[in-house]
C-alpha cells in the first residue's frame, strides 16, 4: 500500500494541474488590447468598416450621449453612415490610454480619442473620454463588449 501512496499522489497532482486553466500573461494580454486599439484606429482612418465593426464583441452594449442603449448592430450602423459621407474627412489619433487592467478573461481599458473632422474647408478637433471592457472571445481575440463615452463638446461638423 505504501508503494501505491506516492503514484496515488502524482497522479492527483497531474490531474489538478491539468485542470486549472493556463496562467494568463496580463502583460501579453494588455499588448493584445493595445495592437487591437491600434488597428481600430487604422481601419477607421482609412474607412475599412469591416474592420472598424471587428473590434466590438457581438454582444457589444453601449451608452453614448446620443444613444444610451447601442448594440453592435446601432454601432455598425452608424459607423457605416459617418464612414460612408464622402465630403467630410474623418481622422482618429491613436488613443490615448490611461490604464489597462488585465483580470481574467476580461480588462477594463480607459483611455480619450481625439477627433479631428474636416468638411467645407472647416476644421474641428474633439476629445472623448471612455472606458472600455473588453472581453477575451472563443478564438482568442479581444473585443469590447461594453463601453460608455462621452466628450465635454459635441464636435461642431459632426451631425
Amino acid at each position: 500500500m505504501r508503494r501505491r501512496r506516492p503514484a496515488i499522489l502524482v497522479t492527483i497532482a497531474i490531474a489538478l494541474v491539468a485542470a486549472m486553466p493556463a496562467c494568463a500573461d496580463p502583460a501579453a494580454d494588455e499588448v493584445a488590447i493595445r495592437q487591437r486599439l491600434q488597428r481600430w484606429t487604422n481601419d477607421f482612418n482609412t474607412r475599412n468598416l469591416a474592420g472598424v465593426c471587428d473590434l466590438f464583441a457581438p454582444d457589444l452594449l453601449y451608452s453614448i450621449p446620443e444613444v444610451p442603449r447601442g448594440t453592435h448592430e446601432t454601432m455598425c450602423a452608424s459607423l457605416n453612415k459617418v464612414l460612408g459621407q464622402s465630403d467630410i474627412r474623418l481622422q482618429y489619433a491613436m488613443p490615448d490610454i490611461h490604464e489597462i487592467v488585465v483580470s481574467g478573461d476580461l480588462a477594463i481599458v480607459r483611455l480619450t480619442w481625439t477627433l479631428t473632422t474636416e468638411l467645407a474647408g472647416a476644421r474641428d478637433t474633439t476629445t472623448e473620454e471612455g472606458m472600455d471592457i473588453f472581453r477575451r472571445q472563443p478564438d482568442g481575440r479581444w473585443s469590447i463588449a461594453r463601453f460608455v463615452a462621452f466628450t465635454t463638446r459635441p464636435n461642431a461638423l459632426l451631425k
